[in-house]
């Protein structure tokens, strides 16, 4: 009888808080890890995002967790973060187990369903280990967050389960580093603080001889070794971003002479389709927060993907954002709609069976004759063709519930490659809309909306403007980080 293999070894990154670095610490390991040859896995047991990716498996998870497999060089897969939250209310969100939509929870209902996830969670774990030879798992928020220890499936909870040793990193940019690490030990329980075998400090400016005594203080404090100061990262804003948070810092560019205007919603989601714009010199994207009015040079007003339709749509109004884009549509302006951006910018959005909270419906923005109704079951697949107009070839992806029809529907904005069709335009051509998500980077189809709204394309290469970015984050990493002592507190 043969031996039972030996499952693959792993390493868990824990963080003082959100947005420390985890994400793109685990990603730019695994493209390292990886270039040595080994076979890396990337795992998040428990993700909240709305930026999503659909796996070739039929399921969704976090973006992150899609990036961290490209960097491995893997198609991803719903056991890379079997349990993902999508919030969609103040309250609520709607709770995705093993890429499906199995509900929604709040808050408080969420918390008491967290241990009947932990087998599945665990189940996935050990998926992943068996086609593996180290798998990097990340946690979620903080560490420190012992309100929440009970049932915890997302830090140390999964750690301890799974057997897991962690490294927790904290974030010196945004000052404090030294108390974030101090402090998160302080409060851990002695177990818990046991399963740590080291930190990191991220996002260092300046001359590393100079917080050397820091380094010394925090491991003289915690007993945890320091295992490396890692420099500022500069280019990590040219990689699609996961969490909301980063909207803040992502839309501080100047850019080009071209305006494009993105209304931030409260719930938007897959914000990281405009990745890609953000990069071409020619435009200057501008994230319009509540209470500030459309920008009257725009040439084009984009109105993103939503995980609450009906909310997103109300509060355009009371922002008096409608009044805005007919202002816009008025002077010549064009505008493109993007999943819930599509929805809203129709005649109606009905959601009869509750589908984003209660039964209700909403005028649309009217800006296209079609109407929508959210239906239960979501569209998930990777989609490619061409745009019916321009004939570009596009690839992406639809993430999406509802159905949506009308006498634009007509005029459909892109054809499939398996003959259907998607979208709407409007009878001048200056309003079109989709469900596609990722149609900006593909670089046919991203020059060819440009030329739409009268911007010239750069010819950047996006996707290997990403690889180009990981590769030298890998690099990064490796020059901040002993690899091979990493290696060996892994088990």
């Amino acid at each position: 009888m043969p031996a039972a293999s030996t499952p693959a070894r792993a390493l868990m990154f824990q963080g003082t808080g959100s947005d420390v670095g985890k994400s793109l610490v685990v990603a730019g390991l695994c493209r390292a890890l990886s270039g040595r040859g080994m076979r890396v896995r990337p795992f998040k047991p428990q993700n909240m995002s709305n930026n999503a990716a659909v796996t070739v498996d039929g399921g969704e998870i976090g973006r992150a967790q899609a990036l961290q497999a490209r960097a491995c060089g893997v198609a991803a897969s719903v056991h890379m973060n079997p349990v993902l939250l999508k919030p969609q209310s103040d309250v609520g969100a709607q709770v995705v187990v093993l890429g499906q939509v199995t509900g929604n929870a709040t808050a408080r209902a969420f918390q008491a369903m967290k241990p009947g996830l932990l087998p599945t969670i665990l189940d996935s774990f050990r998926h992943l280990q068996a086609d593996a030879d180290i798998v990097l798992v990340e946690g979620a928020g903080s560490a420190a967050e012992v309100n929440l220890r009970p049932n915890d499936i997302a830090n140390m909870g999964f750690a301890r389960a799974a057997g897991v040793p962690v490294i927790l990193i904290g974030d010196i940019d945004r000052g404090g580093v030294i108390a974030q690490l101090v402090g998160t030990q302080a409060v851990l329980d002695p177990a818990d603080a046991a399963m740590v075998t080291g930190f990191l400090v991220n996002k260092f400016r300046g001359d590393p001889a100079l917080f050397q005594p820091g380094m010394d203080f925090i491991a003289a404090r915690t007993g945890w070794p320091g295992l490396g100061l890692i420099r500022y990262f500069g280019d990590a804003g040219r990689l699609p971003a996961e969490d909301a948070v980063a909207l803040d810092r992502r839309w501080a560019r100047d850019g080009g002479s071209i305006t494009v205007a993105v209304p931030r919603l409260a719930h938007i989601a897959n914000f990281d389709d405009l990745d890609p714009l953000r990069l071409e010199p020619a435009l200057r994207v501008v994230m319009i927060e509540p209470g500030q009015a459309l920008p009257g040079d725009a040439a084009v007003v984009i109105l993103p993907g939503s995980k609450a339709t009906l909310a997103d749509l109300a509060d355009f109004r009371r922002n008096g954002w409608d009044i805005d884009l007919r202002a816009h549509v008025r002077r010549g302006g064009h505008v493109l709609g993007i999943c819930g951006g599509y929805q809203m910018l129709g005649q109606l959005v009905a959601d009869p069976d509750g589908i984003e909270g209660r039964p209700a419906s909403l005028p649309g923005l009217g800006l296209l004759d079609v109407q929508t109704v959210l239906t239960h079951g979501k569209t998930l697949t990777e989609v490619s063709g061409i745009s019916m107009i321009e004939r570009a070839r596009f690839r992406g992806y639809e993430m999406h519930v509802g159905q949506t029809g009308g006498a634009d529907c007509d005029r459909p904005l892109l054809r499939f490659a398996d003959g259907r069709s998607d979208g709407a335009v409007s009878a001048d051509g200056r309003v079109r809309a989709t469900y596609v998500h990722g149609l900006f980077a593909d670089d046919s189809q991203r020059a060819a909306l440009l030329s739409w709204f009268g911007a010239d394309a750069a010819g950047l290469s996006y996707e290997a403007d990403v690889d180009r970015v990981l590769d030298a984050l890998a690099d990064h990493l490796a020059a901040d980080i002993d690899l091979d002592h990493l290696l060996s507190v892994a088990r």
